[in-house]
């Protein structure tokens, strides 16, 4: 690439300095760098998700003045918003990290066909997974269609190197910088601080404290051995390539590793089939019921079922489920109440923080049976479930007040308590017990 005076940086979810590809190619290609983000108001963000990227686009901005940089913002459709600021500019080279949702796939499109017509080149860097999707195909072309066979494709594919934040970051004299998005009132109580500081904070503090039992942890419910990077990594404030690199050393660190590469899995997918959150990606009949009752009751965590409850409430108090309570309450909907995935999809869309799109339509799909899961018809009883994994019950009384003074293993079926106890309890019957 020859070197040019100016570059348009457009970022979209990599709110970053460290190894951002755009940032770092565009530095090195241009004496002048103009960072762009566009708020685009035809792209509903809920709550949580909105408050958790305000905090991150003004860390991002702090990140790049602190280099002497500075981000613009704009609110608009962002096709429009980066030619026009490129125009001010005199840019001639547009950066942008790749994506596979259908919004974003749109995006590109449009983008590519209006740089080609005002005569500006387009480079389209890697996105958001270690392994970039379309960079590893079965034998026979598409994509993969199971998860084992791509881990395995995966795990010998090479990665690329990780880019060091820029020292310096020359921007232009642009006059109108725009206000930065303005943070939801109405977002979970619960969440995590956004941005790369905190982001980078975690991912230390996981690396250096917890890593190392993650093997033996991560499906503890209340243990609660995660990393909680998954917001960070949703929004490219941790880039998952750095912290595969400096996971996959460490003891557990395979574990932790192989759960990153579902990420990049659903997002080979997602690119694929890029209907993923709309339509079943294994078609054939089905039999979803309508019951408008459950559902309510499910998303409100009024089951009567408490390890399901307490996931929905945790989902509602911090805008995130630990992994396993994701799959026990998706399974719960799909095939205990056999109501369609494609509502639970929505509302896990409406209040997680780390509602990615591939991932998430991906994972329910998955448990519905419809999706990626080369055994459709497993099941998941909530109640061995909670058995296995939350054998004290202590994380359905951090979640579910009402059972707090019931002892395991009847908080986990709080219906086979005597009368005289079960009356003492204001928690709801269970829809089903199964």
């Amino acid at each position: 690439m020859s070197a040019v005076r100016a570059a348009l940086v457009v970022a979209t979810r990599d709110l970053r300095v460290h190894d951002n590809p755009a940032l770092a190619l565009a530095c090195e290609r241009a004496r002048q760098v103009v960072p762009l983000f566009v708020a685009d108001p035809a792209l509903a963000v809920p709550p949580n998700r909105a408050r958790f990227l305000a905090q991150s686009v003004a860390v991002f901005r702090e990140q790049l003045r602190e280099r002497g940089g500075e981000l613009i913002i704009r609110h608009g459709d962002p096709v429009a918003e980066a030619l026009r600021l490129a125009a001010q500019a005199s840019a001639a080279a547009v950066f942008i990290a790749d994506d596979v949702s259908a919004y974003a796939a749109r995006r590109r499109r449009r983008l590519a066909a209006e740089c080609a017509r005002h005569r500006l080149e387009l480079i389209v860097t890697p996105g958001h997974a270690v392994v970039p999707a379309g960079a590893v195909t079965p034998a026979g072309g598409g994509h993969y269609r199971v998860f084992t066979p791509y881990w395995r494709a995966w795990r010998a594919a090479p990665w690329r190197d990780v880019y060091a934040a820029p020292p310096i970051v020359a921007a232009p004299d642009i006059r109108v910088r725009g206000e930065l998005p303005i943070p939801a009132a109405r977002s979970s109580a619960g969440l995590l601080p956004g941005g790369e500081l905190a982001g980078r904070d975690r991912m230390r503090a996981w690396l250096d404290e917890m890593a190392t039992g993650y093997g033996d942890a991560r499906d503890d419910l209340a243990g609660d051995g995660t990393s909680r990077l998954s917001v960070y990594l949703r929004f490219g404030c941790v880039s998952a390539l750095e912290l595969c690199r400096a996971a996959i050393g460490l003891p557990g660190g395979e574990e932790f590793c192989r759960q990153l590469v579902w990420r990049d899995f659903f997002h080979q997918v997602t690119a694929a089939f890029p209907d993923m959150p709309l339509t079943e990606y294994r078609g054939g009949p089905r039999s979803w019921r309508r019951d408008p009752d459950a559902l309510d009751a499910w998303r409100a965590g009024l089951t009567g079922v408490p390890v399901v409850d307490a996931g929905m409430r945790q989902l509602a108090a911090e805008g995130f489920m630990h992994n396993r309570a994701r799959m026990i309450t998706a399974s719960f909907l799909t095939r205990n109440l056999r109501i369609d995935w494609r509502h639970g999809y929505r509302h896990f869309r409406a209040l997680l923080a780390d509602g990615d799109v591939a991932c998430n339509a991906g994972n329910w799909q998955w448990v519905a049976g419809t999706g990626n899961n080369p055994r459709p018809g497993r099941v998941l009883s909530p109640l061995r479930q909670a058995a296995r994994f939350d054998p004290r019950g202590d994380y359905v009384r951090r979640y579910v007040p009402e059972l707090a003074g019931v002892a395991a293993p009847d908080v986990h079926a709080p219906w086979r308590l005597s009368p005289g106890l079960r009356r003492q309890l204001d928690y709801p019957d269970p829809l089903i017990t199964a």
